[in-house]
This record gives structure tokens, sequence and C-alpha cells, in this order.
């Protein structure tokens, strides 16, 4: 492996409760779902939208959505091009061509036609409400060589036959890596969210998609940010051996 860590796999695999596959075989799409709308991406287009700060709320978007209800189109068009991205991704494969298609589509409104699905050539940090620098990405010359890296290691995982619990592993870290890397102007972590739950549809099958992960780290919101920041605070010098509390985040969607 290039870039994703396996350092925290084993105590992972012993402190991760039993029984995570058969709660996951357990899993089945809502009732309100129809052939032309899926509840389960409604929730996972809203709630990813939400930690990014979006107003929107579940009830008025599947009325948008599932009852043609009309909103003003600034209160929805976010998660619409963000539910049209998960469902690219629920019917193409996982690879950097896709994932830059599905970044094109859920950043239609975030940033300029020219850096959809593009790589980012500016410096790029994350700073907090007050002004504080709380995280420096990688530096731009250096995305391309670490893209590379990730995408090598999402082949060889791909290729990997895995349990639930290491599929689950994996998808997690792979969220944490790409988040990151923060290779996009905007937009990096409803990529990181949607790569996540995308990683585990190829490794799981389609039930995957109605973990509802998104909504999780939204309700637990400043926790899944702490989790994140505890890496440290420049790209070159993250501890990814500080990783296990956000590790434990996706599972605990099942289990708790």
């Amino acid at each position: 492996m290039e870039i994703i860590s396996t350092s925290l796999l084993q105590h992972y695999l012993q402190e991760l409760p039993k029984g995570i596959d058969s709660i996951f075989n357990t899993l089945k799409d809502a009732e309100l779902s129809t052939p032309n709308f899926s509840f389960y991406t409604s929730v996972a287009s809203v709630f990813s939208s939400k930690i990014e700060g979006e107003t929107i709320e579940l009830d008025s978007y599947i009325k948008h959505k599932r009852d043609g209800i009309s909103f003003q189109p600034d209160y929805t068009k976010k998660i619409d091009d963000l539910y049209e991205a998960y469902q690219f991704a629920q019917s193409n494969l996982l690879n950097e061509e896709n994932v830059k298609q599905a970044h094109k589509l859920l950043s239609k409104h975030i940033v300029a036609d020219v850096w959809q699905g593009k790589y980012r050539t500016q410096n790029m940090y994350v700073a907090t409400d007050d002004g504080r620098i709380e995280y420096l990405a990688v530096q731009p010359q250096a995305i391309s060589i670490e893209i590379r890296k990730f995408y090598t290691d999402i082949k060889y995982l791909l290729d990997k036959s895995m349990s639930t619990a290491e599929a689950f592993f994996y998808a997690s870290m792979i969220h944490l890596v790409f988040v990151k890397i923060h290779p996009w102007n905007d937009g990096n972590g409803r990529s990181a969210r949607l790569f996540e739950k995308w990683f585990l549809a190829e490794k799981l099958g389609p039930k995957a998609w109605f973990i509802q992960s998104e909504k999780m780290y939204y309700q637990n919101h400043q926790l899944y940010y702490k989790n994140i920041r505890a890496l440290g605070l420049e790209y070159e010098n993250l501890d990814y051996d500080q990783a296990l509390p956000f590790l434990f985040m996706l599972p605990k969607t099942l289990i708790a």
C-alpha cells in the first residue's frame, strides 16, 4: 500500500464489535422509495450537504424529490446535484475518471465550470469560523503524485478479497485520506463521504447505499471534525496512527 495506512487494521478488527456482517445483511430499502426515487439517496444527499452548511430539511427534500412539490431553486439545487452524483456512483465503477465525473455533478453549483472534476492548482487550507487555520492540505504540485498513490491503492483494494469488517476499515481510511489530500477547490467533504460508501458498495454490494453514514456524521459533526483534525495540522506530518476514533464512526452507524 502506497498511501492508505494499514497500521491500525489489526487493532480495529480486535476492537470492532462482532456481528457487523450479519447486521449489514439485514439492511433493506425504505418503503418510501419508488422506482424513480431513493429515500436513502435523499438522506445521504441532504445530510452530507448539511455538514457543509446547507439548511435544507429532509422532510422538505423528500416532498420535493418524491412528490414534486416546488421550493425555491436555491433551497434544493446543491442537494439535487449531490443526489445525481450518488445515482451516478450507484451505476458506475469506482475509478479516478468516474470520481471526477461525480465531482462534476455534485459541484455544478459550488465551483466554476473550469474546476468541476479538475484538481486544484492553488494552495488549500481549512479555516475555523474565527479565522484560524486548522489544516494545510497537500501542496498543489504534489497532488498528482498523491492521487496516483491513492488510486493505485484503490485498485489493489478493489481486487483484494476482504471481510465485511475489513471493508468498513478501508472505506473509512479512503474517506480520511481523500479528505486530507483535499484535491478539489471545493466539494472535498461531499466527495469523500460519497467515496466511502461507493467503495463499500463495490466490496459488499448495493445494500451499502442504505447505510445512513452521512446522517450519523451530521448528527455528530463536531466529533466528526475533531476526529479528522486529530491527525495533525499539515499534510506532510499527518499521523494516521491517530485515526482510530474516526475509523470507528462508520460501523457505529450500524451497531450504535
